[in-house]
């Protein structure tokens, strides 16, 4: 049986956050599987964006603009 991998609560935090944006950016007009692949593909400057305290909509909005 394999060993289930624990996060942080930082990382968890983190991963909580993204879905928030995801939401946010769905209903900005992106598809779900657009904008998992744009958090996919830009996950550093969505990790800057969450240590500098963005909200999860504002990030979204940075990101649509």
């Amino acid at each position: 049986m394999a060993k289930k991998e624990v996060l942080d609560p930082e990382t968890l935090a983190l991963i909580q956050w993204c879905i928030e944006v995801e939401g946010f950016l769905v209903a900005g007009g992106a598809t779900l599987a657009q904008a998992q692949d744009h958090i996919e593909e830009q996950v550093e400057w969505f990790t800057d964006q969450f240590y500098d305290g963005l909200t999860p909509e504002e990030a979204a909005n940075e990101a649509l603009a």
